[in-house]
């Protein structure tokens, strides 16, 4: 047994330096909200449809658009545009059919597939304050 904890705890270690030097000497804990989408990809949907156009979207190449509220820190909302609470299935849909919860509103549809909402919403969901 004692010769597994010597390994154990320096790969323990090595992981937390290199966790630790990736977030700029802080460590995080990966916040997730379940969408059936992935991040990632949402961030190539948000760049692909321009929704930088209208928002500023932390961590979208040249997101900083005026029209729309800035989505910074979405994560954390409440309301999405004050109509229905901040779910994923919510989220979805506005995504999808902003006129649906909100007729009035100046977001367009803009053809999303339910996939390419969902990855969006995934990207949306990791906009959150570091604590």
């Amino acid at each position: 047994m004692r010769r597994l904890v010597a390994p154990f705890a320096i790969v323990s270690f090595v992981a937390a330096f290199f966790m630790t030097a990736c977030t700029g000497g802080k460590t995080t804990a990966a916040y997730t909200v379940e969408t059936g989408g992935d991040a990632h990809r949402g961030a190539a949907v948000i760049n692909q449809y321009r929704c930088g156009a209208c928002h500023y979207i932390p961590g979208i190449h040249d997101a900083r658009g005026m029209v729309g509220p800035p989505l910074i820190y979405f994560g954390e909302r409440t309301f999405i545009a004050g109509e229905v609470p901040n779910s994923p299935e919510n989220l979805v849909r506005w995504i999808r059919s902003p006129k649906s919860i909100e007729p009035g509103t100046a977001m367009p549809e803009l053809g999303l597939s339910d996939q390419e909402a969902r990855d969006a919403a995934a990207y949306l969901y990791t906009l959150r304050e570091e604590k």
